[in-house]
Order: C-alpha cells, then structure tokens, then sequence
C-alpha cells in the first residue's frame, strides 16, 4: 500500500475553486484497495475540522491556502509530504521553494502547473517585473524537479517543451458533476428571469474575465438577455461595473456570486447559451461545467478556449464582434452548438477519465 498527498487546495470538502474540486474527485475516484491519501487542509477551527472526508486523512496546518500564506501553508506542507508519501500531488506552484529538497527524499512528485501564471501578472512596472521573475523563477524550480507535469489545456503543451524539454501530461477537469436543476416556485420568486430566455456568464470580476465586453455588447442588443453572475466587491473593476450598470437595463442582469451550488446549477442549466469571457484560463472548469450542462457554449477567442471547445464553438475577442453574434443566433445554431459541446463533454470531462489520468502516473516514475 503507498500513500498519496494531494497538497496545495484549501481541502476538503470541497467550498472554493477548481483545484478543490479536482481533490474531491480525485480522491471519490482512486483505487482505495492500493493507495492512502493525505489531503493537506488549510487553518480551520478545531470545531470544524473532519479526520476524514470519503476515505481521505485530512492532516491541517495553520496558513491559509491563499494570499501571502499560501507559500507558507505549501511549503510546509510539501515537506511533511515528503516523510508522509510516497507520490505527492501538487496543485500549483506556491511551495516551489520546497521541491529541490526532493532531491535527498526522491518522491514522486506530480505537478499540476495549473497555467502560465507570470502572464496574468498586473499592477505597475516596479511591482510587476519583480512579480514576473519572481513566479518565473518558481515555475522553473517546480517543473524541473518533478516527475510528472500536468497540464490543464493542450495549448500549454509547446510553452512546456520550448522552454523546459519535458513532455507534460494532458489532464483537464472534469464538469460532469454539474447537473441540471429544474425550476421550482421557489426559485422562480427569486429569480423571475428563469421565465424568459437568457444566457449566462460566471466569472471572478477580473479584467482578464472581460466582463465589459459582454455588457457592451448586450447593450447593442436589447432583445437578448444576459445574467451576469461574479464577485463584483473583489476589486475596482468589478466595483466600477457593478455600480455603473446595475439596474440600468432590462436585457442585462448583474447578480452577486451564487455559492449555493443547486441554485447556481438552476440558473445556467436553464439558460439558452453559456458565454464564456475567460481570456487567460487554461480549461477553465465554469467552461466545462457548462458544457457537461449540455449548453451552448460562445467563447472568448484565445488558443486555450478554442482547444477546449475544439474549435466548434463561436468566438469574439470584442464587444462588436460578440454584437454580431448575437444578432445572428438561431435556434438551429443553437442546437447545432449544443450537440457538438455535449459531445465533447461526454468524451473528455469526465472526473472518472481525468481522475485514471493522474492514477496512471503515480508511483510509475519512481516505484519502489
């Protein structure tokens, strides 16, 4: 029996973001008759903290996962992988500064690199130089000490190569844990938009998510709807957006984030077509879900949105572009794209294919 650390997520359960999620489904599907898993848990109180979740050992540490601690929860938590577990799975690259010492342990280490984080890098030209090399330096000591890369998105894969001469290994995420929801009275008194026809949008309220795009665009086009839902108090951007177009037209909705997952569900599986904004994502996991949601999927045009949708999608990369496209949607459109997306899904985002994917490269770098 080896045992197997997943480090790197806030925990389990699963509340946060994809790499959560990812643990969750990593852990519901690997071969419990083999492997022990350690999940790496961020600070919580005593009162709510589980020695267990779905056969895991869930071991704390008192950092937070994210922010200025998220280096320290990772490092810390690396190294007490390494006396811990044979095969360490590491989400992220914030604990870069633990994995040379891998060299005295020989783990096998597989790292997901989770996307081309110096390239989302924002703020001025002091602060985001030094923030560039910085994580440049950290992605070079985790891909170069680990066994096994794992990449989210095939458009990652020549970054990977050029620069590091290592072939990564294709891993994206699974979505079909989403489901579809039917409306109920209940929910029809919270939301009366689920009456009409609508498309939907989640994103974090970040630049990069091209939120003002969308509202632009819809503005173009009062006959079509759209509920925007994202964490608008988490920045300026977001702040400058909410305040300035909330309530203001009838086609665009602004709802705050949604946490309960049925509601949420509710909403986009409801909905006529998924916009996704994301332009520096790799596969993005809102992307897939929506997708497995049997949804019509209009994209952002980048390499990484392409290659998840396999180019069968419909893309813009501005606010006139997505204009026109919304001017010419019908409903065969609609259900041509609809078929394509479902069929994708079904192949590709499973959390059983993605989850057999990463069991195929425990411990086979490094067996004992």
């Amino acid at each position: 029996m080896r045992t197997v650390a997943i480090i790197g997520t806030n925990g389990l359960p699963a509340k946060y973001g994809g790499f959560e999620t990812l643990c969750n489904y990593l852990v519901d599907n690997f071969d419990e008759s083999t492997h022990d898993i350690i999940v790496y848990c961020s600070k919580t109180p005593k009162k709510n903290r589980l020695d267990s979740f779905n056969g895991a050992k869930l071991v704390y540490f008192p950092f937070k996962a994210n922010g200025w601690q998220s280096m320290l929860y990772d490092f810390a938590t690396i190294i007490h992988g390494f006396f811990k577990a044979n095969d360490l799975i590491i989400l992220g690259f914030s604990g870069a500064f633990a994995f040379p010492i891998n060299k005295f342990f020989k783990r096998n280490i597989i790292f997901n690199i989770g996307g081309i984080e110096w390239k989302k890098v924002r703020g001025s030209k002091i602060t985001s130089k030094f923030e560039i090399l910085l994580k440049k330096y950290m992605e070079k000591l985790c891909v170069k000490n680990s066994n096994t890369i794992i990449i989210d998105n095939l458009a990652f894969r020549d970054y990977i190569v050029n620069k590091y001469a290592k072939e990564p290994v294709l891993a994206e995420y699974g979505g079909d844990h989403a489901k579809k929801i039917a409306i109920t009275n209940e929910l029809l008194l919270k939301y009366p938009f689920l009456k009409s026809k609508y498309a939907i949008s989640v994103s974090r309220a970040q630049e990069d998510m091209n939120i003002h795009v969308l509202i632009d665009a819809f503005k173009e086009v009062p006959e079509k709807k759209v509920v925007i839902i994202s964490n608008w108090h988490i920045s300026d951007y977001g702040k400058e957006l909410y305040d300035k177009n909330v309530d203001k037209y009838e086609n665009i909705i602004l709802l705050k984030a949604v946490y309960d997952s049925s509601e949420l569900n509710a909403i986009r599986s409801n909905a006529q077509f998924y916009i996704h904004s994301h332009s520096l994502c790799g596969t993005a996991p809102s992307l897939v879900e929506a997708m497995c949601m049997e949804l019509p999927i209009i994209s952002f045009d980048v390499p990484t949105n392409r290659e998840t949708t396999e180019n069968k999608s419909m893309y813009f990369d501005s606010s006139s572009q997505l204009t026109d496209i919304l001017k010419s949607l019908n409903d065969q459109t609609l259900h041509n794209i609809k078929n394509e997306m479902t069929e994708i899904a079904k192949r590709r985002y499973t959390w059983k294919r993605i989850s057999t994917i990463y069991q195929n490269n425990l411990s086979k770098n490094n067996p004992d």
